[in-house]
């Protein structure tokens, strides 16, 4: 009874937090439309960050106490008022505000590649886009040239103000049916999908400080996000790794030049190898 109690309380929190958030962007998301000028976007993106990070750390109030114990290494050292491309690990919707709370005032808010469909999240859906965060309808083809294009003019965005570009490779949330679907050559990662940060890398290469290559693991299994909300989330182990991101790779065309292809996708796969053995050795030590 005492966690449901706690997850309902929580959930009023997000929610009545969500909304004051979104009502307090308005004004400056009128401003952006009638005097799209970059002067006046430099005050309405700062303005509009510096709202969306303070209703994280409104979240990060109650998300904090909701975990009994949190290991995170990798995070000191960072700056504030860098660019960073971020990539992760992805099993559960309680990801993004884990990710949200170890990173938060400690990087540039965080702006996620999301489905398309999420833009139809009421009252969150309108905050994601008049943050900017780039929608992917994730396809083949002529389609899939089309969103990467979408991504690229989004990523043009964030040349106006520090800002860290975070994508989840595997494009979904691990599950063993998903796993067992893809036939995933991996133990406990999907197979990575490098588009979007590709178009990231190739539109904001040159002021990327580095990658932050992030793993998360929860020891006691991946959580529900009633799981965190009701305050059932015991254990959470992230490791925080910065990697220098290879020149080669921070300018080309990933539609149309197979060889920078082909170094995007190898560089990413080493990348998931080493994740894939780092999140065994965690989940053995645990």
């Amino acid at each position: 009874m005492l966690q449901t109690m706690r997850g309902v309380l929580a959930t009023l929190v997000l929610m009545l937090n969500t909304l004051a958030g979104v009502v307090c962007m308005v004004p400056f998301v009128l401003l952006k439309i009638a005097l799209p000028f970059h002067a006046v976007r430099q005050v309405t993106d700062r303005a509009m960050n510096a709202i969306a990070t303070s209703w994280i750390s409104v979240n990060n109030a109650w998300v904090a106490p909701a975990t009994a114990h949190w290991d995170v290494r990798g995070v000191d050292g960072l700056e504030p008022r860098g660019w960073y491309l971020v990539s992760s690990n992805h099993q559960s919707w309680a990801d993004i505000l884990v990710l949200q709370r170890i990173f938060n005032r400690r990087i540039p808010l965080l702006k996620f590649f999301l489905k398309r469909e999420l833009i139809w999240v009421p009252v969150i859906g309108l905050a994601w886009w008049a943050l900017d965060f780039p929608f992917m309808r994730r396809r083949g083809g002529l389609a899939g040239a089309q969103d990467l294009e979408r991504a690229r003019k989004a990523c043009e965005k964030f040349r106006t103000v520090p800002t860290s570009v975070i994508s989840f490779l595997e494009g979904t949330r691990f599950t063993p049916a998903k796993h067992d679907a893809q036939r995933s050559p991996y133990a406990h990662l999907l197979k990575p999908k490098v588009g979007g940060i590709a178009t990231a890398l190739t539109t904001l290469g040159s002021q990327f400080h580095r990658l932050l290559d992030v793993t998360i693991v929860y020891p006691d299994g991946a959580p529900t996000f009633w799981t965190l909300l009701s305050g059932r989330l015991r254990r959470v182990t992230v490791r925080v790794q910065q990697r220098e991101i290879p020149q080669a790779l921070l300018a080309g065309d990933y539609a149309g030049d197979a060889a920078f292809r082909n170094g995007m996708q190898a560089w990413i796969n080493t990348l998931w190898e080493q994740k894939d053995e780092l999140i065994g050795e965690l989940q053995g030590a645990a």
